[in-house]
């Protein structure tokens, strides 16, 4: 199930159909999630032409986006869920049975600064399924999927998403490296980060078990000296999906939890999903 959150602003409105299409591509059901905070009066004290209590605001809220995404993929099951509570804590919630978790990168009220605030660094990284951020309603299509790799848990499992994403689209995956210059330090049994003066064949390598489970998609290979922010920021110009780990090695490093993650979500032109180990399932 894809989960996604509204509350009535642009960037939610287009995050409920980045949602439908990527649940109809998947053949997967569509919640559609707006969270209440309990503070909130049920009759406001402005004064407002239609008198309408928050309930039923937040139901006409709800079935506006649901008609949304029932217009844009006929077909598709869509079901709506008032939550009442702190955004995040309720929005972890949501995500711990989705496929993946969909909002706008910027909101209205209980959304207000989603990922320039605490409640953004309290769900980058921090949910289990992979968490797409929509920035505004694409204007086309590209064809191609990025994802930025390093080696790290968190970057194959961001790779396994892509893939998937590539996969029902009909896109192409461009699998980005960045080289910067090491940092030594210990790494998990398994991984580490892509040594200094790594080839597009050694990347290749790397990712040849993900080639051989996704036959049918497209994989390129993209080695490129430059920091991830500049380097990803750019490659989304001309695609339709950036895929980061939450956390990385190497040239991905802190991609979520640090300014590099920061730089990504403000800077990019296209969706970015945020994935960490154990999110995708096989």
């Amino acid at each position: 199930m894809i989960v996604v959150g509204v509350d009535g602003s642009a960037s939610a409105y287009a995050a409920v159909d980045w949602a439908a299409d990527d649940a109809a591509r998947r053949g997967l059901d569509l919640r559609v999630v707006h969270v209440r905070e309990p503070w909130a009066a049920e009759h406001p004290l402005t004064a407002a032409s239609d008198h309408h209590t928050l309930t039923e605001r937040d139901g006409e809220l709800l079935n506006a986006a649901a008609r949304q995404a029932r217009e844009r993929r006929p077909g598709l099951h869509v079901i709506t869920a008032l939550s009442t509570g702190a955004v995040a804590e309720r929005l972890r919630h949501e995500a711990q049975h989705a496929d993946a978790l969909v909002l706008g990168n910027r909101g209205l009220g209980g959304f207000t600064g989603l990922l320039l605030g605490s409640v953004g660094l309290t769900l980058a990284g921090h949910v289990p399924c992979p968490l797409v951020v929509v920035r505004e309603a694409a204007p086309e299509r590209f064809g191609e999927i990025v994802a930025g790799f390093d080696g790290s848990a968190d970057a194959e499992a961001a790779v396994a998403y892509a893939l998937e994403q590539a996969r029902a689209e009909g896109a192409r995956l461009r699998v980005v490296y960045g080289v910067r210059t090491p940092t030594p330090a210990p790494q998990p049994v398994g991984y580490g980060p892509i040594p200094w003066g790594v080839s597009v064949q050694e990347i290749g390598q790397r990712l040849a078990p993900w080639r051989n489970k996704y036959p049918d998609v497209e994989v390129a290979e993209e080695v490129v000296a430059g920091h991830p922010v500049a380097l990803l920021a750019r490659a989304s110009r001309h695609a339709d999906l950036v895929v980061v780990g939450s956390r990385g090695l190497g040239g991905f490093a802190s991609a979520v939890l640090g300014s590099v993650s920061h730089g990504i979500l403000h800077h990019a032109r296209c969706p970015v999903a945020v994935v960490r180990t154990g999110g995708v399932s096989s």
